[in-house]
């Protein structure tokens, strides 16, 4: 167990250095194509409902797939998390600007006094965030576990996809009991497919 979590650490250091090698051009323009992959991608297109991320750390930035969604016709949801619990509540952010407040993580979070929960099994798709990811929908998160507690919980139809540089992938991500996988993962150059 510890050496899972040796490994990981290491994992998410390893990230961390790659990515800060790159120019802010490159990660631009990454993150550029990810998010025209994402707006092609039927599951995507077709999704009403989709629950997105703020982004923080090594993640990919969000910031203009939320802006762009809303152009979508998209209901956009965000979690508002829960530090005691680790538990995220879902909710419907209408507003950008005036919907989000810093949370407890120190990212921008729906504002609970400006936004609706919207019930786990109506997530049409959902967006998730991770550091590092395999082929085969291993993921690293950020390490807390909120991700994990919630993908269960999702309607098996919802598609669980991840957004990745191609420098966020790893041959395998170490995996413990408690660890889930995503569905689908975009990337700056393909979009894999859980084998």
């Amino acid at each position: 167990m510890e050496e899972i979590q040796v490994a990981k650490s290491q994992i998410r250091s390893d990230i961390a250095k790659t990515l800060a090698a790159l120019s802010q051009k490159e990660i631009a323009l990454k993150t550029k194509a990810i998010e025209n992959k994402l707006f092609d991608f039927a599951n995507f297109l077709e999704s009403k409902i989709a629950l997105l991320y703020v982004n923080s750390g090594c993640e990919v930035a969000t910031h203009t797939i939320l802006a762009r969604s809303y152009a979508y016709n998209k209901i956009v949801v965000l979690p508002a998390f829960n530090a005691g619990s680790f538990e995220m509540t879902l909710m419907k952010v209408d507003d950008l600007t005036n919907d989000l407040k810093s949370g407890s993580r120190g990212i921008l979070e729906p504002d609970p006094d400006r936004c609706k929960i919207v019930p786990i099994d109506r997530i049409d798709i959902a967006i998730i965030p991770a550091v590092a990811l395999d082929e085969k929908g291993g993921r690293i998160g950020s390490g807390e576990g909120y991700y994990d507690r919630l993908i269960p919980n999702l309607a098996i139809t919802t598609r669980k996809v991840a957004l990745a540089l191609e420098e966020q992938i790893v041959p395998q991500v170490p995996i413990e009991s408690h660890d889930k996988h995503v569905d689908i993962i975009i990337t700056d150059r393909r979009i894999i497919y859980k084998i």
